[in-house]
């Protein structure tokens, strides 16, 4: 499905990904796990194509996107839910699911907000008038949850999901992502913290160190040793 291979890729002139190499296969919860500051967040915007690919390539369903923009790609049938959510605080908590649509594959493009976005999130659908700029901080993260779903994608990147959000809200994101998951349409890439988080919903894992891939491997073999190693602080 998601093929990255020997990817570089930075800011201006700093590099800051050097041959970074990841696979992401339907129906898998692959996470990208790694300290602060090493390169999991430059490595997926370059995926959705917000920042340009100085070497390397990223395919999707066998398709290159390395050359494509960040519309095209979503087009293509990858949803992105950002670090930090980035909700349009002025618009309407409907208006932005809305805008999720026009990155939908389908022709004709819905007029309304398809009922499986906001089925996962029912509390969405109480504050449709509520402008995103005044939600709590998880109920933010949902709406950018939401957002991403309602084009359908066939991946989903999602940045720390779960990043200073109360704990009842965490727990519905791991159900959602638990079903997801069951269904078997969709993948995702997850940046994540929680090591609890990551076993518990994860198949595949990779770790990053100073913009290198330094160890990968099946979920059960996230042990102690590869923790210590290369995430404790």
């Amino acid at each position: 499905m998601l093929s990255v291979q020997q990817v570089e890729a930075g800011y201006g002139e700093s590099i800051i990904l050097r041959n970074v190499s990841i696979r992401v296969q339907p129906g898998q919860v692959v996470c990208l796990l790694g300290r602060n500051g090493v390169g999991k967040t430059t490595l997926m915007k370059s995926i959705i194509g917000l920042l340009k690919t100085a070497k390397g390539s990223i395919r999707f369903n066998e398709v290159d996107l390395t050359r494509k923009l960040p519309s095209e790609r979503a087009r293509s049938g990858i949803g992105y839910v950002p670090q930090g959510r980035e909700v349009f605080p002025q618009l309407s908590v409907y208006d932005n699911i809305l805008l999720g649509l026009e990155a939908s594959r389908e022709k004709t493009r819905p007029s309304s907000i398809p009922p499986e976005a906001v089925i996962n999130f029912p509390v969405l659908k109480e504050m449709y008038e509520r402008r995103g700029g005044d939600l709590s901080g998880g109920q933010q993260q949902q709406l950018a949850f939401a957002r991403a779903l309602a084009s359908k994608p066939r991946l989903l990147l999602l940045d720390e999901p779960t990043e200073g959000i109360q704990p009842s809200i965490v727990e519905d994101i791991r159900e959602v992502i638990r079903t997801i998951k069951r269904d078997g349409q969709m993948a995702i890439l997850l940046v994540e913290q929680s090591l609890d988080f990551v076993k518990d919903i994860g198949d595949y894992f990779y770790v990053m160190e100073k913009g290198t891939i330094v160890s990968e491997g099946d979920i059960s073999e996230l042990n102690d040793q590869v923790i210590r190693k290369h995430l404790t602080v």
